[in-house]
């Protein structure tokens, strides 16, 4: 865990408890990634959770790709605004996560919605042959910049792409040590999505940071 305090953790217990609450699925998951997991903080929660969940009802999304399932959390909430042909693909390259993700996919309500895929997001997404109405990323963050370069062609225009951990535990406004491979990744990712004619953008400073993207052409 990071010294840096992105927000006050006061500040957000009070936002957590006038937020919507989560399933009973969600809390079940989250308690067991919590319990069974080495690093269960990759689980997006109530707050972020609640904010895909939102982001997808608002758009109404007919296909969604997620890189970066971990124990399928936020799959599940992103899954509650497809249309109703809709399908998320979502990528897990840890396949010890199979089994749990795939126990509560079962369980969510829009099961048949959702479909996982356990290897390499750079060899598995050009496979899909789908165009994107939104995009979460959140996997390997040396890899960002591949993961935007293969995906962002395959959005529609004014389709969104949403990229997670962009404020990196906010070392993104620190020295960075020269062995600090993601968070030089992660600066070299953030300018290069400021500069990109292509989309309009927004660097939300939401739990870890989210860079929020609409494809404009």
């Amino acid at each position: 865990m990071s010294t840096f305090e992105l927000i006050d953790p006061e500040i957000e217990a009070y936002c957590e408890s006038h937020t919507t609450a989560e399933s009973e699925l969600l809390h079940r998951l989250y308690r067991q990634t919590h319990l069974q997991t080495i690093n269960p903080r990759m689980a997006s929660g109530q707050l972020q959770g609640q904010f895909l969940s939102l982001i997808s009802k608002m758009t109404h999304p007919r296909r969604i790709l997620e890189i970066g399932t971990f124990t399928g959390y936020s799959a599940i909430c992103l899954a509650e605004g497809l249309a109703g042909d809709g399908e998320l693909h979502t990528i897990e390259i840890n396949e010890e996560y199979e089994d749990r993700i795939r126990e509560y996919f079962a369980q969510s309500p829009d099961r048949d919605k959702l479909k996982l895929h356990i290897g390499d997001a750079k060899t598995i997404v050009p496979t899909l042959q789908a165009t994107w109405d939104l995009v979460f990323i959140d996997a390997e963050k040396t890899d960002y910049q591949e993961y935007y370069d293969i995906v962002l062609p395959r959005v529609r225009k004014g389709g969104f792409i949403l990229i997670d951990n962009t404020l990196w535990n906010s070392k993104v406004i620190h020295e960075v040590q020269h062995n600090d491979k993601d968070t030089q990744a992660i600066l070299s990712f953030n300018d290069r999505v400021q500069q990109d004619c292509r989309v309009r953008n927004l660097l939300l400073p939401f739990r870890d940071g989210i860079m929020i993207m609409e494809k404009l052409q």
